[in-house]
């Protein structure tokens, strides 16, 4: 159960990661006449993104259960936040209303801090002035499916605002950072899983 997580991470998430990389290059291209593209590719670009964020959604939450099948309850509770992760993310992508995508993604995040807090989901540290915080794959985690969650959030408004543009690429610069950093972590606590097995 712990390697469907990574699993789903590389397989997945990192090569639409790269495709939708590509797509806004191609997107910034054809909005400067730079490129004389097909006029769906922004389309494209913004539901490759959609699918970078479910899978990441759908990761944290299998991640999540290896930590929290640990008896009825939080069965139960893991089942019950799942649920609302997943109803809220495709509520979030039917609306068009920018501040009802924005409560949706906010849905989303709440869910998975409340799975994330439970005891035995390990996050080194609480503190966000401790390195060990810093280090906490779960803590990165969260951070990244938020700023994808809010970026997500943001579609219908990238294309007309140019602020909201400036921000989207300042939020995937980012992301791009925390994906590194989370493949980093993630490799070292598979190692260490190993390690203290018998």
């Amino acid at each position: 159960m712990g390697l469907v997580h990574p699993v789903l991470i590389i397989l997945f998430v990192y090569p639409v990661v790269g495709a939708t990389i590509r797509l806004g290059i191609l997107a910034r291209e054809k909005r400067l006449d730079l490129n004389p593209i097909a006029a769906t590719v922004p389309t494209e670009h913004a539901q490759h993104g959609a699918w970078v964020t479910g899978g990441v959604l759908l990761a944290v939450l299998i991640g999540l259960s290896h930590s929290l099948l640990t008896d009825a309850h939080t069965v139960i509770a893991l089942l019950g936040l799942s649920a609302l992760v997943m109803l809220s993310y495709g509520r979030l992508l039917a609306t068009r209303l920018a501040w009802q995508r924005g409560l949706w993604a906010l849905a989303c995040g709440c869910g998975l801090l409340l799975l994330g807090l439970h005891p035995s989901v390990e996050r080194l540290s609480d503190q966000p002035w401790t390195l060990l915080f810093w280090q906490s794959h779960f803590w990165m985690g969260w951070l990244l499916s938020a700023l994808l969650l809010a970026n997500t959030a943001l579609q219908p408004l990238i294309g007309i605002k140019a602020n909201v543009r400036v921000l989207h690429i300042s939020i995937n610069v980012v992301i791009a950072l925390l994906l590194a950093m989370q493949a980093i972590s993630g490799t070292r606590n598979l190692l260490l899983m190993g390690v203290s097995l018998p």
